[in-house]
């Protein structure tokens, strides 16, 4: 697989709190890719809330980009996104 373009990592230990996507570097080489919000950062590892609920460990050290990402737009009562007018 090649890659194209470069790998930044911008998230800050300011960004817990906010809903991030982290691109992580797996131990065959490849890549995997994590959303959620940061719910801590201590000594080197994050921890992250995803949509279902879960929570992910992840080493600082493992995590080859990053970015804060929008909020996730809020479900309409029948489960489906809202719409545009």
């Amino acid at each position: 697989m090649h890659l194209r373009g470069r790998l930044v990592h911008r998230i800050t230990r300011g960004d817990v709190g906010k809903r991030v996507s982290v691109r992580i570097r797996l131990p065959d080489q490849g890549f995997t890719d994590i959303v959620g919000v940061v719910e801590s950062w201590t000594d080197g590892v994050l921890t992250l809330r995803r949509r279902d609920d879960s929570a992910v460990e992840v080493a600082e050290s493992d995590i080859a980009a990053s970015r804060v990402v929008p909020p996730v737009p809020p479900r309409r009562h029948d489960g489906r996104p809202p719409q545009a007018p």
